[in-house]
């Protein structure tokens, strides 16, 4: 028992060691850029925010490209359900010659003190 408990305790204080690592790798990650802008000339930065916002639009059309490619193959090589040519939603029977079933129905409708007429 001692033994497992031993296991157990380890898994946790290497979860805590790794977890304390990666805060400081990227406390230095994150001095480190700092100190790498401030170096920059301020025409440097907004000529790279300009190229990484021209790079960002460049992405999002590649994947609108992308998306309405792979929508078309669905619909192309889909289901059968995506390719039937028949309505799903037409029965067939016209929807005038059907029984009008809330006509007689007295039920339907409430009293003065809220309860179903029968």
């Amino acid at each position: 028992m001692g033994l497992l408990k031993n296991l157990v305790n380890g898994m946790g204080e290497d979860k805590k060691v790794a977890k304390a690592r990666f805060k400081e790798v990227q406390q230095e990650r994150k001095i480190q850029n700092m100190i790498e802008e401030r170096e920059k000339s301020s025409n440097r930065r907004e000529l790279e925010r300009y190229m990484k916002e021209e790079e960002e639009a460049n992405i999002k059309k590649a994947l609108d490209k992308i998306r309405k490619q792979k929508g078309k193959e669905i619909w192309n090589n889909g289901s059968s359900i995506l390719k039937s040519e028949k309505n799903i939603l037409d029965s067939g029977r016209s929807i005038l010659k059907e029984k009008n079933i809330f006509k007689d129905n007295k039920h339907i409708f409430l009293n003065k003190k809220g309860r179903f007429m029968k």
